[in-house]
């Protein structure tokens, strides 16, 4: 809103992506769908070790029974514990997302966290993750990978059925099917 009126937003993603250079331990990029369009936005997780009592999980921005399921496929799936740990993550910008879009990322930022292990800062990720561990498909998958590729990111990791027909100049994408092999893409796996 101007003086004047309404001004077009030509870069809406730019609002919510001011990192910093060197990329911190628990942080990722993924690609949500806001209204009719794409909008790249940060989430950060933190994992610390329990002090005391019950283990705490905190999320702002996404769903909180959501994060609690994503961490019990983890430790069944994925071979990531956090069962002695607090667990916060967290959507920059104030943004909800409410797509299961965002639960493959969350969770390769809780994993960066633990790990303290930074991810790729040109690294994009989405895909929702079910109770069995698999890595299904989201709408819109092939938008959100142009965008990705407009914002200047040059690595992916998607739903294997999200793989778009032809490359996206720019963007190395990797198709996965299972949490299993998304982490191990994400940590061992990307040049």
């Amino acid at each position: 809103m101007v003086e004047n009126g309404l001004r077009e937003v030509a870069n809406p993603s730019a609002i919510f992506l001011a990192r910093p250079e060197k990329i911190a331990p628990g942080s990722i990029v993924t690609v949500a769908r806001e209204g009719g369009r794409p909008l790249l936005v940060e989430i950060q997780g933190l994992v610390d070790p329990m002090r005391f009592g019950n283990p705490r999980r905190v999320a702002q921005g996404l769903d909180t029974t959501r994060l609690a399921m994503s961490l019990a496929v983890m430790n069944r799936h994925g071979g990531l514990s956090l069962q002695d740990h607090d667990v916060f993550v967290n959507v920059v910008g104030g943004l909800a997302l409410r797509e299961t879009a965002s639960d493959l990322p969350m969770l390769l930022a809780l994993a960066s966290s633990l790990r303290d292990k930074p991810l790729p800062a040109t690294l994009v990720a989405f895909g929702e993750v079910g109770l069995t561990g698999e890595v299904r498909p989201v709408a819109f998958g092939e938008e959100r990978l142009r965008e990705a590729a407009k914002q200047g990111f040059r690595q992916a990791i998607v739903p294997q059925d999200n793989l778009p027909r032809r490359p996206i100049e720019g963007l190395e994408i990797r198709g996965v099917s299972g949490l299993a092999a998304a982490l191990a893409m994400a940590f061992d796996g990307l040049g």
